[in-house]
């Protein structure tokens, strides 16, 4: 913890650590206020629900090759501060015009756009990290960063539940354009310096850019991915690791909906649990992170999530239990957090400073592929299957490709 204290006294990291804090909170309301949306337009439908958040997921696909080549020109901090505003801005359409009875083709259009603007914004914000403090820190601020954003985005699903079932849908996508123009305020007051050896380094960087196409730059990073082994990994693992999500995004939401019969207020206090075991994780990886082999961290919490994933599902199934739920719910957050800690710092470590933009683009590409992918295929399972034999084939999947891939790199861990 005092390591955690040392990095945020340091007011750049600080003021983009809390902004983006503020900001995942207010998504999740917005998550929360579309899922009840849906709810109450498709009567709880886990197809109707997987529609609405495809349009969350097809821009990258779209939008987010030619981001990440855009993002590796522009300015990485003016870029999220644009996209910020913008974002705000047509968050708030959707209260104004979807709650008050409109078509929901509108909703589609808005939650496309919203992010659409993403894709620009992710990857400056994954990029802009190594900027913010030294090489030595960086394992620590990706710890820190990516937990804690974890953190606020599940205590945003467990306070949003209660509140969005109490106040209706509009209050969170309120919430959320504030928390967007929040984080530009504070990202509006990141000043760091470059060199001048960097500085000249970086002009003459621009000025190749601009003769280059942005087809070539594309070209460049996704060649780039394939022939770096470690950066290869982490894209397999992550695809791996959202697939599972996706597919638990449907099919869990509608399990824990059918168990403990309400629609978000016992999804929204389990995510706090979840949120004190990404915590938890946060502060023991903090601790041994540097002691352990990432790849080894990544595999052993692979089968750990496998397992606990199996346990929820038996025991919310045969002993619907609160209390037990939000044990396991503790347990499965101090799996989850170092795999993409562990990621994000190994591309850190081995990528150029110039393809930080791309290799961030397409790895928000595959991650959307991969959750995009699993939750149509679990969603159309879930009509013939229930929930819980869909839950058993994912946990068993993760325990799969973890011991595979602990052999696969046993000489290497």
């Amino acid at each position: 913890m005092s390591k955690f204290r040392v990095l945020l006294r340091e007011k750049n990291f600080f003021c983009f650590w809390l902004g983006q804090i503020v900001s995942q909170f207010g998504d999740r309301l917005n998550q929360m206020a579309l899922i009840a949306l849906v709810y109450n337009r498709t009567g709880g439908s886990a197809f109707g629900l997987a529609k609405v958040m495809s349009f969350t997921i097809i821009p990258s696909f779209l939008i987010g090759p030619f981001a990440g080549a855009y993002v590796d020109r522009w300015n990485y901090k003016y870029t999220m501060i644009t996209t910020d505003l913008v974002r705000a801005a047509l968050v708030l359409l959707i209260p104004l015009f979807i709650t008050k009875g409109h078509s929901i083709v509108f909703l589609y259009i808005v939650v496309f756009l919203v992010f659409s603007t993403s894709c620009f914004f992710l990857p400056s914000k994954f990029s802009i990290i190594p900027e913010l403090v030294t090489k030595e820190k960086l394992l620590l601020a990706n710890s820190l960063a990516n937990t804690t954003m974890m953190i606020a985005a599940v205590v945003g699903i467990g306070l949003g539940g209660p509140l969005i079932e109490k106040v209706g849908a509009h209050c969170g996508f309120y919430i959320d354009a504030g928390t967007y123009l929040f984080s530009a305020i504070l990202l509006s007051f990141l000043k760091f310096e470059i060199d001048s050896s960097k500085r000249k380094d970086d002009m003459r960087k621009s000025l190749r850019l601009i003769n280059k196409s942005i087809f070539s730059d594309i070209r460049e990073g996704i060649r780039y991915v394939f022939s770096h082994p470690y950066v290869r990994f982490v894209f397999l693992t992550i695809f791996i690791l959202m697939s599972g999500a996706g597919a638990l995004y449907i099919v869990g939401i509608v399990f824990i909906q059918q168990i403990f019969n309400s629609i978000t207020r016992d999804l929204g206090l389990l995510s706090v649990f979840l949120g004190a075991g990404l915590f938890l994780g946060a502060v023991l990886y903090g601790r041994l992170g540097q002691k352990i082999s990432k790849v080894k961290i990544i595999f052993c919490n692979l089968i750990f999530l496998g397992f606990l994933l199996a346990g929820f599902g038996l025991a919310l199934r045969f002993y619907p239990s609160q209390f037990v739920a939000a044990g396991i719910a503790v347990c499965i957050g101090v799996a989850v957090g170092p795999v993409f800690i562990s990621g994000n710092t190994l591309i850190h470590e081995v990528i150029k400073s110039e393809m930080r933009g791309r290799i961030f683009s397409l790895l928000g590409i595959v991650m959307n592929l991969g959750f995009l992918m699993a939750m149509f295929i679990a969603s159309k399972l879930s009509e013939f299957f229930p929930p819980l034999y869909v839950i058993l084939l994912i946990s068993a999947l993760f325990v799969i490709y973890g011991i595979a891939g602990w052999f696969s790199f046993r000489g290497k861990l």
